[in-house]
């Protein structure tokens, strides 16, 4: 455990709401990982109100070779947040550094503190008639600060990028306590090395991001959501190529749906249904959705999509929504399925990518694999077809004992992390490595890769302290 002294003085850094320490009070909602299944240890937790703050706290872990573990709001899906069981180490959780400093319209922009809430940050954004478009399941608890430490994806990727691509500029503090003021709202700055996207998607193993000067978009006037029911498999890349090309490229989300996932939804989750009219869920569906900025047009261009998808044979059915209490039930099913496998039965849980035209060929061959070690096992694949990044989940068989199932964890792992690797994909593809990938980073990274990352995080942390443990164990 850290010596006292160090605890005391580090508490003085910040007011007297600003620390938590280890002494018998439940610390689980900073201790325990998103999923429940990794819990650590801490000597103390600390809530800063300011850069200058984090920075004093930074020179003295720096001094002191004190290991410290940044948060937000503590939803990474990897563990990337969580300290280890050692107790040797603090927590800087950003979540009082929540203020929005500046929101500039004609340059859409906006800067905001890495401890706001991403909802926050899209309501605020929609105040002044602006688009931030990052979208995830978690937006009513995630912050910014870690969306941008683990390169966050979500539902708008296809339209609009990955977290750092709606990014200008950050603000961090170095693991020596220097703040880097890089809150540039600049669209082209051809200077040197491009710093900010080192710390994005480095999940706090270089450095603390405090703020970021975020892109906004125009406010879209219209959406049109349609749930389709899919001829094949190979359909749903038909569908996308039609529905880009007729839209003028304005697809915001394309997900993939597979009938195990609705039937799970309407057994276990309250007030869903199938969105279709009558029969059985098709194998396959998808949850489209396009948005413009002509009122009235959206509409019209879903139906004259769909129209050509269904007499080209790539859809069998189709479901519009009329109105937003049916795009929110549309969008509710989508969440749904989530849930609906938790409550089912225990699963394992795979965030891959691969080429947008091998999706397809990727969840077939998956199937086979996974299916040889394991019988019974159901498939659950789901996710954003549109950037070929698939949520390839496994529930346990029917007849077999969950820990049984969980047994073979490491085995259905690597038979799906090889499928994706001989496919050329990632087996991360927005969750980041935290401490559940780290062995990945060895087996499917290359030793020039591997290296040249060592390299980085020795340049920027000397000291190892910064996360130590995630990305690179």
């Amino acid at each position: 455990m850290i010596e006292t002294h160090h605890i005391e003085y580090l508490k003085s850094l910040v007011d007297e709401n600003g620390w938590r320490e280890n002494n018998g009070e439940d610390l689980s909602q900073w201790l325990l990982d998103s999923r429940a299944r990794i819990e650590g240890k801490t000597s103390l937790i600390l809530f800063p109100q300011n850069t200058e703050t984090v920075s004093k706290i930074m020179t003295y872990c720096h001094e002191h070779k004190i290991v410290v573990v940044p948060q937000g709001g503590n939803t990474s899906r990897v563990g990337g947040a969580t300290p280890d069981q050692s107790g040797n180490s603090i927590i800087i959780c950003l979540s009082r550094m929540n203020q929005i400093r500046m929101i500039d319209k004609e340059n859409y922009s906006m800067i905001a503190e890495a401890g706001t809430i991403l909802q926050t940050i899209q309501s605020k954004a929609e105040d002044s008639e602006r688009l931030f478009p990052l979208s995830l399941g978690a937006e009513g608890s995630c912050m910014i600060g870690g969306n941008l430490a683990s390169n966050a994806g979500g539902l708008n990727v296809l339209r609009y990028g990955n977290t750092r691509d709606l990014v200008l500029g950050i603000e961090a503090v170095m693991p020596n306590g220097e703040i880097w003021n890089g809150l540039r709202s600049l669209r082209k700055d051809n200077t040197g090395y491009d710093l900010k996207h080192l710390l994005i998607g480095s999940e706090g193993t270089l450095g603390i991001i405090t703020a970021a000067s975020l892109r906004l978009f125009p406010l879209p006037k219209e959406r049109a959501t349609a749930f389709c029911a899919l001829s094949d498999l190979d359909s749903c890349l038909k569908l996308l190529a039609i529905a880009r090309e007729l839209s003028g490229d304005s697809v915001s989300s394309f997900e993939l749906i597979p009938d195990i996932a609705l039937d799970m939804a309407c057994e276990h989750v309250d007030n869903t249904r199938l969105p279709y009219a009558e029969g059985p869920a098709p194998e396959w569906s998808v949850l489209l959705e396009i948005s413009g900025f002509t009122k009235d047009q959206m509409q019209t261009t879903m139906e004259s999509l769909l129209e050509t998808a269904f007499e080209e044979g790539i859809i069998m059915d189709a479901s519009i929504a009329q109105n937003d209490t049916q795009r929110a039930d549309f969008w509710g099913m989508r969440e749904a399925i989530v849930e609906a496998q938790i409550r089912e039965s225990a699963s394992i849980k795979h965030d891959i990518a691969v080429p947008v035209s091998s999706v397809p060929t990727f969840i077939r061959k998956a199937g086979e694999a996974v299916k040889e070690i394991c019988k019974g096992i159901r498939p659950y694949p789901f996710g954003h077809v549109g950037d070929g990044n698939i949520h390839y989940n496994l529930s346990q068989p029917k007849d077999m004992d969950k820990v049984a199932f969980l047994e073979k964890e490491d085995d259905l792992h690597k038979v799906v992390h090889d499928v994706v690797a001989n496919l050329n994909g990632s087996f991360s593809a927005e969750h980041g490595v935290g401490q559940i990938k780290t062995e990945e980073m060895k087996s499917y990274k290359s030793a020039v890769e591997l290296a040249l990352m060592k390299k980085i995080k020795q340049a920027f942390d000397p000291n190892n302290i910064m996360n130590p443990g995630k990305i690179l164990s």
